[in-house]
């Protein structure tokens, strides 16, 4: 299972994070937890990260999902980094095309996702839900709650 441990494959931030350049991470959120499907996350919470510290957050309802929607939408907003539990191939490549990186795999409460991710300590895994071939769900099995594409 991904999401917060001490190991050396955490998520190479430090440079980033402790360096003084702020950062806007948005988590797909499901309740008090990082949703398993990005698309589909009932909301969003966008944390302004600096110095490693959260410096303001703001939750958010998902706008909807569109296939391309998101990425545009997001990077409009300055999101520098997308942290869920799994997330399409297209999606990435377009969160990829705007210069958003995002980290996958990731599961367990919001609180203890981001304080990982300031402290540099956010383990990424396989994505829940890499949507397998031809509309399947893949290893989610279902988890992620369906998509249309």
């Amino acid at each position: 299972m991904a999401g917060v441990e001490d190991v050396a494959d955490a998520v190479a931030v430090d440079k980033v994070v402790g360096g003084g350049k702020p950062m806007k991470v948005l988590l797909a959120v499901e309740g008090e937890r990082v949703a398993a499907h990005f698309g589909h996350a009932p909301s969003f919470l966008i944390a302004e990260i600096e110095d490693g510290r959260v410096k303001h957050r703001e939750l958010v309802p998902n706008p909807g999902h569109r296939p391309g929607f998101l990425p545009a939408y997001f990077s409009q907003m300055g999101i520098t980094h997308v942290i869920a539990g799994g997330m399409g191939p297209r999606a990435q490549e377009l969160f990829q095309a705007h210069g958003i990186t995002t980290i996958l795999g990731v599961q367990g409460s919001v609180e203890e996702v981001l304080r990982a991710f300031c402290d540099n300590r956010l383990v990424p895994g396989p994505s829940l839900c890499d949507h397998g071939q031809e509309g399947t769900h893949g290893s989610c099995g279902g988890r992620c709650g369906g998509h249309s594409s």
